[in-house]
């Protein structure tokens, strides 16, 4: 893209910055975009510079054309340059469906008249999309630390837009060390995210992973007492015992207790914290309605690359790790 992103800008990457390919919607509000789309002539010049913009999709009709809100005029993006892999069939029609109501990148590609005689614009966002690929997708190598927007969630994993409306997926037990039934527990569409690349295979498919950038045992644990009581939430309830995760990347068990179940919330008391067995043994005081809101995620790194990440602790019986 041509224009600076205006939203989590902390997330962007340094690979992201240089090859101006960001999630769809960084840009839209940007001062550079909405300058181009303020005039005919803002458009024209865009056209001229090749220049990447953003648009809000308000309509996409029976042949699947998008109509987009340019602020000046109207603009269309045909079905065939709706995305990258429609017209071989490799991306289905929902791919544009669902962009209705969001923001989408493009580029002019000219200008004609509707059906009422009135000017519109003629936009691409496959050919941005093809250039995202060329510039960004495959220069990413496992361990590279990239935005992403959430796009949609499945039972198995998350898919979130890393550049120009390019998805890649997060396996659900990607995201979090603690397990969690659904990833509606951690994101939501739309929502702004950190994420590690984990692959990229010969046919451009990425795989994203989460739970490198939420901290390691030690970090998470760093916030906790014996003696305390904390909020937490009910994972999984065990004959042995119950789970109960005090931040996404930590959890400890506590003793049985009838009539649990997973995804309330529990106050619990802190027995013990045993490093070198990486276990906190905790005491289940009271329930109550887990909170309906999403937390804000919080980060433990804010570098661009990961080579490996080492979950457990040093002196702990057993290593849990990621190599990249």
């Amino acid at each position: 893209m041509n224009v600076s992103p205006t939203v989590k800008t902390e997330y962007i990457s340094p690979k992201q910055q240089q090859s101006g390919f960001f999630p769809e919607g960084a840009c839209i509000s940007s001062p550079a975009n909405r300058r181009a789309r303020a005039s005919v002539y803002g458009l024209h010049e865009a056209l001229a510079d090749g220049r990447t913009l953003e648009g809000r999709v308000i309509l996409c009709d029976g042949a699947h054309d998008l109509h987009v809100d340019l602020g000046c005029m109207k603009g269309l993006i045909p079905r065939e340059e709706g995305a990258l892999g429609i017209d071989s069939g490799a991306v289905r029609d929902i791919a544009l469906i669902s962009r209705v109501g969001k923001s989408v990148a493009f580029r002019v590609t000219g200008f004609d008249t509707d059906e009422s005689g009135n000017m519109r614009a003629l936009l691409s966002r496959r050919a941005v999309q093809e250039d995202c690929l060329q510039r960004f997708v495959r220069t990413l190598v496992p361990g590279d630390v990239i935005a992403a927007r959430v796009t949609h969630l499945e039972s198995f994993g998350v898919f979130a837009d890393v550049g120009a409306g390019l998805t890649a997926l997060m396996p659900i037990d990607s995201i979090s060390v603690s397990r969690i039934p659904h990833p509606n527990v951690r994101f939501a569409p739309g929502q702004e995210i950190r994420a590690v690349v984990k692959n990229v295979d010969a046919q451009d498919r990425i795989t994203l992973s989460h739970k490198e950038l939420l901290g390691t045992w030690e970090q998470n644990v760093q916030g906790f007492e014996p003696g305390q009581t904390v909020p937490g939430v009910v994972r999984s309830v065990e004959s042995y015992g119950v789970f109960v995760e005090l931040t996404p990347n930590l959890a400890g068990l506590a003793e049985y207790v009838p009539g649990l179940e997973p995804g309330q919330g529990a106050s619990v008391f802190i027995k013990s914290i045993l490093p070198e067995r990486m276990k906190i043994k905790l005491i289940v005081v009271d329930t109550f309605d887990a909170p309906a809101q999403l937390p804000p995620i919080r980060y433990y790194t804010d570098c661009p690359h990961l080579d490996r990440w080492v979950y457990s602790p040093d002196n702990c019986e057993k290593t849990i790790e990621t190599v990249f």
